[in-house]
């Protein structure tokens, strides 16, 4: 299974569709070299890859690309809680108004994925 198809799921075939009408060359780059060789490294499971990738995104306040690595995380094994956790450690370091848009940002997410969660309270 390619690293896309783990992370991305049965959203792989649009995601892909809509970067590649962006830009093709782009859309190689990002494939190849980011996907299919840099996260695909050994040395670092992709879950542990995605939490990273979750806190570089609310750091850059890229909620789209937030949202697919928020749901990719839990594709490759992420908890919830790890997933919560990751959010809420980057509150120390990134503020609170990026870890609050990130965890609504999760909510919907979750949400729409149609399962209860733990942040219903």
């Amino acid at each position: 299974m390619s690293v896309r198809e783990a992370i991305w799921g049965e959203k792989r075939a649009a995601i892909e569709k809509s970067l590649e009408e962006v830009d093709p060359d782009l859309f190689r780059y990002i494939r190849d070299f980011a996907y299919e060789e840099v996260l695909a490294r050994p040395g670092l499971d992709l879950k542990t890859r995605e939490l990273l990738a979750i806190t570089a995104l609310i750091a850059l306040g890229s909620p789209k690309e937030l949202a697919t690595h928020l749901e990719g995380a839990l594709r490759v094994g992420a908890t919830e809680g790890e997933v919560r956790e990751t959010i809420l450690q980057s509150a120390l370091f990134l503020g609170f108004p990026r870890a609050l848009a990130a965890m609504r940002l999760f909510h919907a997410v979750l949400k729409g994925r149609g399962a209860p969660h733990e942040g219903e309270r």
